[in-house]
């Protein structure tokens, strides 16, 4: 299925559109579909498209030259001996100004193979494509890697006409890929396995989503039984340090000082490691409202979450086969990471505006013990928002609305403050502020909820 990409192929296409050469940089991490949206482009459209390799220079440059005889037809592209410079000489001169797409993915590789490369192809877009009608795409799955050709002192730079980041999928998309799920389980899929929509393929549809987490996640063999640690080898040369960290963040341990006192890592090192974890995408920080500092760190990815808190810690146990032991005991805490996610899942749809109330600003609050949900701002009032993983009677639902009031008047917002409430399910929810799941699959299928003032 394509699904959720309609933004990227109006992007791709509107720069197929302009005129003149074009120079494009499509990068996101491991698996996020960046190659099946290249391909649905190239559907519509000519090109050569050629999948990189870490075998070797040379091995690449025959697999260019073997596209290029498939684009053009012409024989010698099989026998000549040409560097990266002169077969794209070759291959502009062959399609003669014709607007055609030359797709190099996984282009990281190549710089790891020649590090020279970028340099060459600078001297390639200077004296030979910038005059023709060639549309290049870079793409690649090292972010932190691709990121770099964006810098300033990249030969590169200056080149470029455009760049996207694929992200994972929004919860909109995930729906979109399970119509026959109930909407509880496209939360928990949500919660478990992300985004990405490698992993959510993987899915089986026969299976409850708690079964799927045995059968996929926990098994050995398996591709998510390990596709984390290839994610991190990725991007680091050494991912033990990167490895430990993720862990703990996962388990809970979400401040500057807990991670310092749970990894005995020097505290500037520390903070060097999470600036180059939350540089690539994968860890994220948020201050309190109304706090500059005690900020907390969280893991971006649901998936990637999920494996560090329950597959990495029980390794061992998995490796021996003990995975109905390990699943037993997911099990039993299984509920509270639901809930955990459930919260973050709440964040996104009030900052992509599927849940509306008119705010323009989307915050979280923490104080000594005390903790709201969520916050949305408008400019004159606040929305308070709690945020339950379970089934709720009228009567508990009372309760924790009467509770939230308590702990919005410790925010110090000096205008007008409402109070929500947002849970699976509650009773009799009519003249109170409470949504459940029903009131977020509308939103997410049909249209955004709207709860303006």
């Amino acid at each position: 299925m394509f699904v959720d990409r309609s933004k990227e192929l109006e992007y791709l296409e509107r720069k197929w559109g302009e005129p003149g050469p074009q120079l494009i940089i499509i990068y996101g991490r491991r698996r996020v579909g960046k190659t099946f949206l290249l391909r649905e482009f190239l559907r519509n459209h000519e090109g050569a498209y050629v999948l990189l390799t870490a075998d070797s220079l040379r091995e690449n440059l025959s697999a260019l030259r073997h596209e290029f005889h498939r684009v053009t037809g012409k024989e010698y592209f099989l026998r000549v001996e040409a560097g990266m410079h002169d077969l794209l000489k070759l291959f502009r001169d062959e399609v003669s100004g014709r607007r055609i797409a030359l797709v190099l993915d996984e282009f990281q590789y190549l710089i790891t193979l020649e590090p020279g490369i970028l340099t060459v192809l600078q001297k390639a877009w200077d004296e030979l494509l910038k005059d023709s009608n060639i549309f290049l795409v870079l793409c690649g799955s090292s972010v932190g890697m691709m990121e770099r050709l964006l810098e300033y002192k990249n030969p590169l730079y200056g080149r470029r006409t455009g760049q996207w980041k694929v992200e994972p999928f929004s919860i909109e998309g995930i729906a979109e890929m399970f119509p026959k799920r109930s909407f509880e389980d496209v939360v928990k899929i949500y919660a478990v396995f992300g985004g990405v929509p490698y992993y959510l393929d993987l899915i089986d549809g026969r299976l409850s989503v708690e079964e799927n987490i045995r059968v996929k996640v926990l098994s050995k063999g398996e591709v998510l039984y390990e596709e984390p640690e290839f994610l991190l080898r990725e991007e680091f040369r050494e991912p033990r340090t990167y490895k430990l960290i993720m862990k703990y963040l996962a388990l809970g341990y979400v401040t500057l000082g807990e991670l310092v006192s749970v990894t005995g890592f020097d505290r500037g090192n520390l903070s060097k490691y999470l600036e180059t974890l939350e540089s690539i995408g994968l860890v994220g920080y948020e201050l309190p409202y109304g706090k500059r500092k005690r900020g907390r760190y969280f893991i971006k990815d649901n998936f990637i979450n999920f494996w560090f808190r329950y597959v990495y810690p029980n390794k061992g146990d998995l490796e021996i086969g003990r995975v109905d032991e390990v699943f037993q005991k997911i099990m039993r805490n299984l509920n509270t990471y639901y809930g955990l996610a459930f919260e973050r899942l709440i964040l996104e749809m009030l900052a992509h505006k599927l849940i509306d109330f008119g705010h323009s600003e989307v915050r979280r609050w923490w104080h000594k013990g005390d903790e709201i949900d969520a916050l949305a701002f408008t400019p004159n009032e606040a929305i308070a928002i709690e945020v339950k993983w379970r089934d709720l009677s009228r009567e508990e639902a009372e309760k924790i609305l009467d509770e939230l009031v308590r702990k919005a008047r410790r925010i110090g917002f000096k205008g007008e403050v409402r109070h929500y409430l947002i849970a699976k399910r509650i009773e009799r929810k009519k003249r109170i502020n409470a949504l459940d799941l029903k009131d977020l699959e509308k939103a997410v299928k049909i249209k955004p909820l709207i709860l303006k003032n």
